[in-house]
């Protein structure tokens, strides 16, 4: 088996890469720089005692369309096809709209939007000739509802969602599962960096649901795709809110609303 995992040098990706190496599976990591994915395979095969060799490293830009097909080929050409692949790769940076820069937006649905609709039409093809493979699109709990700051952000994850019904349509009769999940605050170095900038009225809104830990996290992206669930939300809030969010919503806005002109 092989598995390819997009932002898989730190976080959410390095964790669920760290799962399935330990089954004994082949792993390659996408990310942006050389140095943190040579640190999360010696961490990982220190971590895990599997050899290195079995974890392949690819420095690539998902934005980039070209150099993810290219960079995807090499990998299933040395580690054989793509059996699961699990789209980690995501920026974000809280701002109030009118502060955020045309190329910051881009940025944004470039990564996370068009980042994973790169990883996943690289593998696509293949898995529809083989008629078998299974996709996991990491989302957001912010992509199922709309945050204060967070525009670039909510727009580029909450998209997923509608990519992820749309493709499940066209690809359940080739074999091809696909997969969303909605994690919630997770404990990751962009999380770290995210918080330095999350406005209050965002604290407000989100509440303190908790903070999971990126293997606690992965340990249900992994359970879910062996199970073949098609949506993992995390919490039960996640979960109202994606089943009731039509009902919920415009009370949840409503009180907000209320509550800041209150303060």
């Amino acid at each position: 088996m092989h598995v390819v995992i997009t932002g898989g040098s730190s976080g959410i990706g390095l964790a669920v890469a760290r799962l399935y190496v330990e089954r004994g599976v082949r792993v390659t990591l996408i990310g942006r720089g050389l140095e943190r994915l040579e640190a999360a395979r010696e961490l990982i095969a220190s971590e895990t005692g599997r050899p290195g060799d079995d974890i392949g490293i690819l420095s690539v830009d998902v934005s980039d369309d070209a150099a993810v097909q290219t960079a995807i080929a090499s990998a299933e050409a040395v580690a054989g096809p793509c059996d699961i692949l699990v789209t980690s790769a995501g920026v974000v940076k809280p701002a109030p709209f009118e502060r955020l820069t045309g190329t910051e937006f881009r940025r944004h649905v470039d990564t996370n939007l068009h980042g994973t609709v790169h990883a996943i039409s690289a593998v696509y093809a293949g898995m529809k000739a083989r008629r078998q493979g299974k996709i996991m699109i990491v989302s957001s709990g912010a992509g199922l509802i709309g945050l204060h700051g967070y525009t670039a952000y909510c727009a580029s994850k909450s998209a997923l969602v509608g990519f992820a019904e749309a493709l499940r349509v066209e690809s359940r009769s080739h074999g091809i599962a696909i997969s969303i999940c909605f994690p919630p605050d997770t404990d990751t170095p962009q999380l770290a960096e995210e918080l330095k900038l999350r406005p209050p009225e965002a604290v407000r809104m989100m509440g303190s649901a908790g903070l999971w830990s990126a293997e606690a996290v992965a340990r249900r992206i992994v359970r879910g795709l062996d199970r073949g669930h098609s949506e993992i939300f995390f919490t039960p809030s996640l979960y109202l809110l994606a089943r009731l969010g039509g009902i919920a919503k415009p009370w949840i806005y409503r009180w907000f609303h209320h509550s800041t002109r209150r303060r």
